[in-house]
């Protein structure tokens, strides 16, 4: 959890550097600027590059340490490193600054959006090719019919192919610039066609790569649930099928230290399974339930209000189990539900429990 915390506070630090680089970067972009403050501003760019070398190096000896390689962190600290140098020692003073704009990747060094994205675009590979293939063909379809149309009502204008290949891509995007306007009835009338085509091709970029999106999230969601499910003693005996049903059945949540996850005299219509962390239950005699635990039963399957308020002594890892879900689930593992509900008969007679 320590851990987790400086590497937010890291992340959060990095992100800053990159933000004061970008900013004296298009600060020296300034028309009159004076020569101090240029001079302060790339004092400015050198001290954030210092601060990325470090950090460079810091990364490789981690990954020699630990023998973890996390690739997108390596790329981002090379280029931010390299590419500024580079521009410093082979560029025009003018012009050097503006290569410290590959800062920008740095708020997004070691995120799994690079990962995902490179999986999205391999898995819908053939389909994006399709598409953009059929953009090519439309394009130029567009761009001749647009030649043929209006070459002689504006020859400068269309007196070509790839003059006119300039509006098909403004009409087909559905930019509509305006710098390039067909003044025929029969131009007129294609740039309508185009804008429909144009919208209907973005439309099948967009719902390819929002679908495989959240297909490889859901995808993942379902690998970490599963395994946080697998990782609580009462279902490890389960069959794959069953574990499939659990899986679905549960819900994730983290809660921090300190927090009170349910109150005593409160209406309930979930349980909890401790994945990891402890938490407490406030009675005469206060208990504490770690890994592998559950609580909260007996209001799914007596309906009465909570009879005690568990709060979370360390921040737990916890898998939710609403009421519909129980009756799903007795119906599909039995064996589960009635341990759950022999459980909550021992606890209901010996310690009061919510």
């Amino acid at each position: 959890m320590l851990r987790l915390f400086f590497s937010k506070i890291y992340s959060l630090l990095n992100a800053l550097l990159a933000a004061i680089g970008l900013l004296a970067v298009a600060a020296l972009t300034t028309p009159d600027l004076t020569e101090r403050a240029s001079l302060i501003l790339e004092i400015v760019l050198f001290g954030v590059w210092a601060a990325y070398l470090l950090q460079l190096f810091a990364t490789m000896v981690l990954h020699r340490a630990t023998g973890v390689r996390d690739r997108s962190a390596v790329v981002a600290d090379v280029l931010a490193v390299i590419v500024p140098a580079a521009a410093f020692l082979f560029v025009g003073s003018r012009d050097w600054s503006l290569f410290c704009a590959v800062w920008l990747l740095q708020p997004l060094r070691g995120s799994m959006f690079f990962r995902l994205m490179a999986r999205v675009l391999t898995n819908e590979a053939r389909n994006l090719v399709g598409v953009t293939t059929i953009f090519g063909i439309v394009l130029f379809a567009a761009a001749l019919a647009a030649y043929l149309t209006e070459r002689d009502v504006q020859p400068d204008k269309f007196g070509s192919i790839p003059l006119a290949m300039w509006w098909a891509v403004v009409t087909l995007s559905t930019t509509g610039y305006g710098d390039e306007i067909p003044q025929s009835l029969a131009g007129r009338t294609l740039a309508g066609l185009v804008m429909m085509s144009g919208i209907g091709i973005f439309a099948l970029w967009a719902g390819i790569l929002a679908t495989a999106f959240y297909e490889e999230v859901r995808r993942q969601d379902f690998v970490r649930n599963w395994q946080q499910v697998a990782a609580v003693p009462l279902f490890q005996k389960l069959g794959s099928a069953a574990l499939i049903e659990i899986v679905r059945a549960l819900r994730p949540r983290v809660v921090p230290a300190g927090t009170v996850i349910c109150r005593k005299g409160e209406a309930g219509d979930q349980m909890y399974f401790i994945v990891e962390g402890r938490v407490s239950v406030a009675t005469s005699s206060p208990v504490e339930l770690g890994s592998g635990s559950f609580f909260g039963e007996m209001a799914l399957i007596t309906g009465e209000p909570r009879s005690a308020t568990v709060s979370a002594i360390t921040e737990v890892s916890l898998l939710s189990l609403f009421s519909v879900d129980f009756q799903m689930l007795s119906s599909s593992s039995p064996e589960i539900a009635e341990i759950i509900r022999k459980t909550a008969l021992e606890r209901r007679g010996a310690i009061p429990h919510g």
